[in-house]
């Protein structure tokens, strides 16, 4: 394991702390303790339909609860509000910056593809899109990208990304799997593909560790921090995910595995770090 890394912790506010972030920290903290790593708290709070300041503040709660302290920033830093360099909401600059740089360097342009037109493509040709563009060839439309409900892509070519994973080894993927990536979502959001590759780099983050479901997603962020000047991507750890009973993996709705209840009730943190970890390592 390579040592000195800088690496994150990057909740979103749509709700609470589950026994999956639990697992996640507890991997992300005991990785960066091991090697003489850092770790760096980012609230990523780009959705602005669905993130609230009250459960930024409940997650800011649950974490300093659960004895995660990170390296930057400091969590009164978060609480104190005005602007932060490590919450998504308060850097939109970056992200129209980095916008800039993509339309010098590829092909920024807007789509009006929804789902359900990937969803009638697939239908009609009886396996999914795959590859560079969209089905309603966008790319060569030029729709207005200051028009009302329209997505913005960026083309990422064809071809091969590589990239170092710290559990899977050396892996390599298309970055147009499912087609051109969206970088800003069709109610003027930023999206995470972009804001996480941009925070990325000017958090100087040098480790990625996250859950398994996002390996698919790794090739066309390689791809684009590219594209915005990085020449050696960062370091992955994708580690297994706790999943419900059903095989489904947990998600913020999933009350019976939140943490605030058993802390308010008096489970101790080390205990749920520990359920964390065993059920990550049976995963």
């Amino acid at each position: 394991m390579p040592r000195g890394l800088r690496t994150r912790f990057a909740p979103a506010p749509t709700g609470f702390l589950h026994l999956g972030h639990v697992a996640n920290a507890a991997v992300t903290w005991r990785v960066a303790r091991a090697t003489g790593g850092s770790v760096v708290l980012r609230i990523e709070d780009h959705d602005r339909q669905r993130c609230r300041p009250v459960l930024e503040t409940a997650l800011l709660d649950d974490i300093e609860a659960l004895g995660f302290v990170p390296d930057e920033p400091t969590l009164g830093s978060l609480r104190a509000g005005g602007p932060s360099a490590y919450r998504q909401s308060d850097n939109g600059a970056s992200y129209e910056t980095a916008v800039v740089l993509l339309d010098r360097v590829a092909a920024v342009y807007a789509c009006d593809c929804s789902r359900t037109t990937f969803a009638r493509w697939a239908a009609g040709h009886g396996h999914a899109w795959s590859g560079p563009g969209c089905p309603g060839g966008c790319a060569t439309r030029r729709l207005d990208r200051e028009a009302r409900g329209v997505t913005w892509r960026v083309a990422l070519g064809d071809g091969e990304e590589p990239w170092t994973d710290l559990v899977l080894g050396e892996r390599a993927g298309t970055p147009s799997a499912g087609g051109d990536l969206p970088i800003r979502d069709r109610h003027g959001n930023w999206t995470y593909a972009l804001c996480v590759v941009v925070d990325d780099l000017r958090h100087e983050i040098d480790l990625v560790i996250r859950g398994e479901d996002l390996v698919e997603a790794t090739p066309a962020q390689v791809r684009l921090a590219r594209l915005l000047g990085r020449v050696t991507p960062p370091r992955f750890l994708h580690h297994p995910l706790i999943r419900r009973p059903d095989g489904r993996k947990l998600s913020k709705a999933d009350g019976a595995t939140g943490i605030r209840e058993p802390l308010a009730a008096g489970t101790s943190p080390s205990d749920l770090r520990r359920l964390a970890a065993e059920a990550i390592a049976s995963a």
